[in-house]
């Protein structure tokens, strides 16, 4: 999985195909608890580029985008957003990839 530390970066990123942004942070306990589980969504969704992005870090990115519970995915394609799962629920490993079956 790929970090982005900046928004001009993450902005070329976004610009072609399939991104998956997640969004989480060191501290969140319900982001350790997925962590585990990111290499296995990466390996069953290939045709997306998995993207973190730490909120502490970029937090400026977090409320324009209005990402305020963590640990959240929004989905782009193409530089165009299509779906977000935010909110402050714990998630499950099902949870996520029944998300990102809708894209």
């Amino acid at each position: 999985m790929k970090t982005i530390h900046d928004i001009e970066t993450l902005n070329q990123e976004l610009q072609s195909g399939k991104k998956v942004l997640f969004f989480t942070a060191d501290w969140c306990g319900d982001c350790r608890f997925i962590h585990p589980f990111m290499a296995e969504i990466e390996s069953d969704f290939p045709d997306a580029q998995f993207i973190q992005i730490d909120r502490d870090e970029m937090i400026d990115l977090c409320i324009e985008l209005g990402i305020m519970g963590i640990p959240s995915f929004v989905v782009y394609n193409n530089g165009e957003e299509v779906g977000r799962l935010v909110n402050k629920k714990r998630k499950t490993k099902d949870e996520i990839e029944a998300f990102l079956k809708q894209f």
